[in-house]
């Protein structure tokens, strides 16, 4: 091996580093126990709604008293007294039951008694549908 110098070392030493534990790993038991053993100091915190489903109560109040601040009541618009006779007399003249109008209109025979009843929110679709099978208009002026 004539003509090679001495061998250097011509790279850096590697320093590895352990990074410092997450916050999960500090709060790990053993990590926790090594740390009394060794003396270190431990803080320890009590969260407030720590472990339960709840929020803080002060967002929750500020909404609730906004709900009760408010006069207006809200609810949906129902079939008018008007539209449910008109429907139900059509159908009679037609000599009909819910069931055969439902099935003509293709829908279920719970939305003819519900609109008969008055109890549906009004869906100009199936108004309409109504009024093509009844033949009577049942929408705007008569």
């Amino acid at each position: 091996m004539a003509g090679i110098g001495p061998l250097t070392q011509d790279w850096e030493p590697v320093v590895i580093r352990k990074k410092a534990p997450t916050s999960a790993a500090k709060k790990d038991e053993k990590v926790v126990n090594a740390a009394r053993r060794s003396g270190a100091e431990i803080e320890t915190i009590r969260k407030g709604a720590a472990g339960t489903n709840k929020a803080a109560s002060s967002s929750t109040t500020l909404n609730t008293r906004k709900l009760d601040e408010e006069t207006e009541n809200l609810a949906h618009e129902r079939v008018p007294t008007e539209l449910k006779k008109s429907i139900m007399q059509a159908r009679m003249n037609k000599k009909f039951t819910q069931a055969q109008l439902a099935q003509m209109i293709n829908e279920k025979p719970q939305v003819i008694q519900e609109y008969e009843s008055g109890k549906a929110i009004p869906n100009q679709q199936i108004i309409g549908k109504l009024e093509r099978v009844l033949g009577v208009k049942l929408r705007g002026k008569k």
